[in-house]
């Protein structure tokens, strides 16, 4: 049979309070962790993710901005919709026209 959990974790705590590390660390550590999360950072910051990452938080943290750009979005959107739909109108009443003729007069060429 298994101890009681709570048991196991007032020994567990017991223990954690009790662990001394004797240990010294190396010459420079901390110089050398900064180090290293310098060159990480001066990495990071030069990818091109990051550079659009920062403009876009740049560009549209102003809501007038974010405003504009959304309105553009929307109506550059709304546009070609009705540029494609204004196609396909077309191409379709040509269809129909051409089938109107063709069952109005079958000799006639449906070439319009």
């Amino acid at each position: 049979m298994k101890n009681n959990p709570e048991e196991e974790d007032d020994l567990l705590n017991q223990s954690l309070r009790e662990w001394r590390v004797s240990a010294p660390l190396p010459q420079r550590f901390q110089g050398h962790v900064w180090a290293r999360i310098a060159r990480a950072a001066e990495k990071e910051k030069n990818t091109p993710w990051v550079l659009f990452r920062d403009w876009f938080q740049l560009t549209f943290s102003r809501p007038a901005v974010a405003l504009a750009y959304a309105l553009v979005l929307l109506l550059l959107g709304s546009g070609a919709g009705y540029w494609q739909a204004r196609t396909k109108s077309a191409l379709i009443q040509h269809s129909l026209g051409s089938r109107y003729v063709q069952s109005v007069d079958p000799y006639q060429k449906t070439g319009m």
